[in-house]
């Protein structure tokens, strides 16, 4: 099998297709749990600090990314294995739960096949190798981070730094110099992880010393860093235009089609991600159209 996808794009394509459809059923639960399973920890250790246990009790039992078992939100019934089939299970159940028949939110199968259609799109652009098995790594852990900071406004550290070490070692495989890969020099890659946390930083802070107020999260930071350590230094600049560009123009239309507050705080972990990963794969095209058109 292996053989087979070295020697056929297609079959590549279409295996990793299939296998991150069910992953991206599995970042659901990433996307979802994660958060609680800080919130918990976050009240486990002031309840530690403070030796006073908090009013509202935390449930007992197991709970983590494996156990316990999915459940109906609505009526509690255990998810079998048929029901929770990517995609097909959404469609065959025509969006309801199998017992109680309330509404399952879109969102489950849309985060699947974003998942497999980005992964998809890295086995096409890179082919069978480690490039492209890396890309897809960085591609669902950007995807869970995106989500996660859209519902909660948190990055959590247990994938972002991760995703900065990996960027880091990434760039210890770097081949001869000249060669495009996206196994960029460890020079780059350091300078990146810097420069990237720093900027946002600097930005953060001048923000609040004229307004008096956080102008974004640190986990903002830690995510450029990680993009900065994959990517190099040099596509900084690219990311944070983009997304500052793509962010602004979301939140604008926002306030006008929907009357939204503007005092509500905009997640940026999401237009950073999808800025990093356009500039994973297209950056130095966009770069070079950019210089044709301008000069």
């Amino acid at each position: 099998m292996l053989e087979l996808m070295s020697e056929s794009a297609p079959f590549f394509i279409a295996v990793v297709f299939a296998f991150a459809l069910v992953i991206g059923s599995f970042l659901n639960v990433v996307i979802h749990r994660l958060p609680i399973m800080m919130e918990r920890e976050w009240r486990e250790q002031a309840d530690e600090l403070t030796g006073t246990p908090s009013e509202q009790k935390l449930p007992e039992g197991r709970f983590d990314l494996v156990m316990p078992r999915s459940r109906c939100p609505s009526c509690g019934t255990l998810i079998t294995a048929l029901q929770n089939i990517p995609v097909i299970s959404y469609l065959l159940l025509r969006g309801r739960c199998a017992n109680c028949k309330a509404s399952i939110s879109v969102r489950y199968p849309f985060v699947e096949l974003m998942s497999a259609v980005l992964a998809a799109t890295c086995a096409w652009y890179f082919g069978p190798g480690w490039e492209a098995l890396m890309a897809i790594a960085l591609t669902i852990m950007l995807v869970a981070i995106a989500m996660i900071d859209a519902d909660t406004q948190l990055i959590p550290d247990s994938i972002v730094l991760p995703l900065i070490w990996l960027g880091l070692a990434m760039s210890l495989f770097h081949p001869m110099p000249g060669t495009s890969t996206l196994f960029i020099a460890p020079s780059d890659a350091i300078v990146g992880a810097i420069a990237g946390y720093l900027a946002l930083w600097s930005v953060f802070w001048l923000f609040k010393l004229v307004t008096g107020k956080d102008g974004m999260g640190y986990g903002d930071f830690k995510l450029l860093a990680a993009l900065g350590a994959w990517l190099g230094w040099q596509q900084l600049p690219m990311i944070i235009m983009m997304s500052a560009v793509v962010g602004a123009t979301i939140n604008i239309v926002m306030i006008i089609a929907r009357g939204k507050d503007r005092s509500i705080p905009i997640p940026f972990g999401p237009y950073l991600a999808a800025a990093g990963w356009i500039t994973m794969l297209w950056g130095e095209t966009i770069k070079n159209t950019y210089f044709d058109l301008m000069f």
